[in-house]
């Protein structure tokens, strides 16, 4: 349906992603008028639209307009550009100036104003000068309204036009022309078959080395992001390319030679075959393995005296009396190994001391007089490690000043702290490693200078990081970078049912399966249905009154997003039965997503533009900052309708504010998947398990489920399938080539 009128007020305005709502004065409907609900650019008081929508019904405001599509149209007749001029519209133009320029010009005024601005200087009080300046203001909303109706020609939704008009102004015509590709390489949430869509509009040719060029940087950006590859073999390239685009295989050469041409992917030669990396990832990895060697280094020239070695083993056997721990050897070892080392690697499994380790090394770094800063991946991670240690811990965002509002190309997040602005700690120890991956370990790293020590914690059994890479593995296979590897089991957590079964499926061991144990229990069943009854139960009624908890203080993991069993469906159901529909409560439907007051919701993504906000005593604002960051879980709030705003509350109550057409930002969080749990720890874990492919179902994946939980594990499902991932020690290859450039730095080492 579409309805044409002038924009008489706005009842709001959101002036970072353009959201409106606005009255429409219109001949088009009986009532003469209504509220317009959309996202546009460019639209002001007394510009004549015409929308393209449907009508409906808001249950507090009455009825609306949602357009899809928008267009500003020129004011038709006298009237209509008085109103438009009038309302200040065009900068230099009041009420009054505005009735001398229709007096002398009537109903032509607004071609006049465009076509031939001059002739405005007919009118008394307009000069020259000011007639011009008219003229730039009229041409700049001409842009404008140009650009966005060619781009909605072609099927661009109005979001995409502005945000497409924003990146090249006028000059996106030509872009648009020469390589319609680019889209896809410079503006976020614009993917490849977006582009091609545009470009099959265009007349691109489905033949054309921009469409094989385009298709390739998709592939390799899919296979970091989605898989954790930095890099493809070429043939593996070239096939997964070939799918994407119906193009035979044998047609890539040259397009692959333009794409290294134009610098946009880097070929490594190896015996085994090419391996095509995009340049930053190549870039990445080089500096990464260059950095740490150089942190090493620095501590690699002066010698340990005897005597030094000895005051710190006094030193640190005084600690040990001091705060009652008894560490042994391999602890002992690490601390003090840690001390003299420029990059030192800690890992082990649950335990086996790490935090106390950990905990040992920031004493002794003190006693030194040594400035410490403790950081970890996630908000989680960082908030457990504050309450393990004593020691105030931040994410590693938080840590390098992450600047939402200072982007590099590619929206790749900008920090305030990096070469030029290095940390100011003189001892950084990192933990939860296993979840960082190769773009914020080069961030943390561009941010130290030689002389400081870096010290990385984790555990290398878990699953890699979500990201790309495998940065954890690859130092420690490295050989090297010092490392230790705790074993002993230490006595208390030796009696951990939970501890003791993750020990026994980490060495591929199989456990007791039991029904009836408190904290480890499998739970046989064959029906998902089942399985639903049974998560439901345990969450809303039996678990949180056994442990004395909050439901949402019981977590359930899956491998899966889709399926049965799978994170969307499992959490529908979670949703209907935990937090039902209400009167009292408001929800929000974007497109299979119900969000309702009081779902418990995690984001997806890092967003470091994203405002946050405290609020104390009568709602006033106590604090506030910027970044909300993926793995962060929260409650919905509140839900304003007429805003078209949902709020999250956080933990350590930060609100955070969603405009509806935002909130793929987040997903419900009854169900998470293994790999987002990464770095969290909850109470209680159930885990529903009955089929999947084998590739999925392997040792590491439940290791790092059952490890989530502290104080329970209950398993629902196929006892069998449980089996057969301890067995199963395979995982999905990553190629990572970390490895390959430490080994070119000992190389290098090795020739001086």
């Amino acid at each position: 349906m579409k309805i044409k009128g002038y924009v008489d007020h706005f009842r709001f305005q959101n002036t970072e992603n353009y959201f409106a709502i606005f009255n429409l004065v219109t001949q088009d409907l009986e009532e003469g008028e209504i509220y317009c609900t959309g996202v546009c650019r460019g639209v002001e008081v007394g510009d004549c639209v015409e929308l393209d929508g449907e009508l409906g019904e808001h249950p507090v405001y009455g009825p609306q307009f949602k357009f899809r599509m928008f267009q500003v149209i020129p004011p038709s007749d006298s009237i209509s550009v008085e109103r438009y001029l009038a309302s200040g519209a065009v900068k230099g133009i009041g009420p009054a100036l505005a009735m001398r320029i229709i007096k002398r010009f009537g109903d032509d005024s607004f071609r006049i104003m465009e076509e031939e601005p001059e002739r405005l200087a007919e009118v008394k009080g307009i000069s020259e000068r000011k007639a011009r300046e008219i003229a730039a203001s009229m041409a700049e909303k001409k842009d404008i309204r140009d650009a966005l109706i060619f781009l909605q020609g072609y099927g661009v939704s109005n979001t995409l036009a502005i945000k497409i008009f924003e990146k090249y102004g006028i000059a996106m015509y030509s872009i648009l022309k020469e390589n319609p590709y680019k889209l896809a390489e410079d503006i976020k949430g614009v993917g490849f078959r977006t582009a091609d869509e545009i470009a099959r509009k265009m007349g691109i040719e489905a033949g054309s080395e921009q469409r094989m060029m385009g298709g390739m940087l998709y592939c390799l950006e899919t296979a970091m992001m989605g898989e954790g590859h930095t890099y493809l073999p070429k043939e593996v390239l070239f096939t997964e390319t070939e799918k994407l685009l119906d193009i035979r295989q044998e047609n890539f050469e040259i397009p692959l030679a333009n794409l290294l041409m134009e610098r946009k992917i880097v070929i490594k030669k190896t015996p085994e075959g090419d391996k095509v990396f995009l340049s930053f990832v190549y870039y990445e990895e080089l500096q990464t393995a260059l950095r740490l060697f150089e942190l090493d280094e620095a501590f690699r020239d002066g010698d340990i005296s005897f005597a030094q070695r000895e005051n710190e083993k006094s030193d640190l056997a005084e600690l040990e009396k001091e705060s009652g721990l008894e560490l042994d050897e391999l602890q002992k070892r690490a601390v003090l190994s840690a001390l003299n080392e420029g990059v030192f690697v800690l890992t082990g499994g649950p335990g086996t001391g790490k935090t106390t380790t950990i905990r040992t090394m920031i004493g002794m770094f003190l006693k030194k007089g040594l400035e410490v800063a403790l950081a970890a991946p996630t908000g989680r991670a960082a908030k457990r490690m504050e309450e393990a240690t004593g020691y105030q811990a931040k994410t590693l965002h938080r840590l390098l000043e992450v600047n939402g509002s200072m982007m590099e190309e590619g929206d790749t997040p900008r920090f305030a702290r990096n070469e030029d602005n290095p940390l100011e700690a003189d001892v950084i120890i990192v933990d939860e490693m296993s979840m960082v991956d190769i773009h914020l370990l080069y961030a943390l790293l561009r941010a130290t200078v030689p002389g400081m020590r870096l010290i990385m914690a984790g555990d290398i059994d878990q699953l890699p990081s979500v990201g790309p890479g495998n940065v954890l593995k690859d130092m420690i296979s490295c050989g090297a970078f010092h490392t230790v590897c705790l074993e002993k089991i230490f006595r208390q957590a030796g009696e951990s049912e939970i501890i003791t079964n993750a020990h026994h499926i980490k060495k591929g061991e199989q456990i007791t399966l039991e029904a009836s144990s408190k904290e480890f229990s499998s739970v046989p069943r064959t029906d998902p249905e089942q399985i639903y009854r049974d998560c439901v139960l345990l969450m809303r009624d039996r678990l949180p009154k056994h442990f004395n908890i909050h439901p949402f203080d019981v977590q359930i993991l899956t491998p899966m997003k889709k399926g049965t069993l799978g994170v969307e469906q499992l959490n529908k159901i979670m949703q209907k039965y935990l937090n039902p529909p209400a009167e009292e409560k408001e929800e929000v439907v974007r497109g299979d997503h119900t969000f309702r007051v009081g779902d418990k919701v995690m984001q997806m993504k890092n967003n470091y533009d994203a405002t946050w906000y405290v609020l104390g005593y009568n709602n006033i604002r106590v604090d506030e900052g910027s970044g909300v960051f993926n793995g962060d879980v929260g409650t919905v709030h509140k839900i304003n309708q007429a805003l078209k705003i949902l709020t999250v509350r956080f933990e350590d109550n930060k609100m955070v504010e969603y405009a509806f057409q935002n909130l793929e930002e987040l997903e419900l969080a009854y169900a998470v998947t293994i790999h987002k749990s990464q770095g969290s720890e909850y109470p209680v874990v159930i885990l529903p398990l009955l089929e999947g492919p084998r590739q999925l179902l392997h040792r590491n994946l439940l290791y790092t489920a059952v490890t989530r939980a502290s104080k329970s594990v209950i398993i629902l499902g196929n006892r069998e399938k449980i089996r057969e991932m301890i067995a199963n020690e395979g995982e999905n290859r990553r190629y990572t080539d970390l490895l390959s450039r430490f080994r070119e730095q000992q190389e290098r080492l090795g020739e001086k």
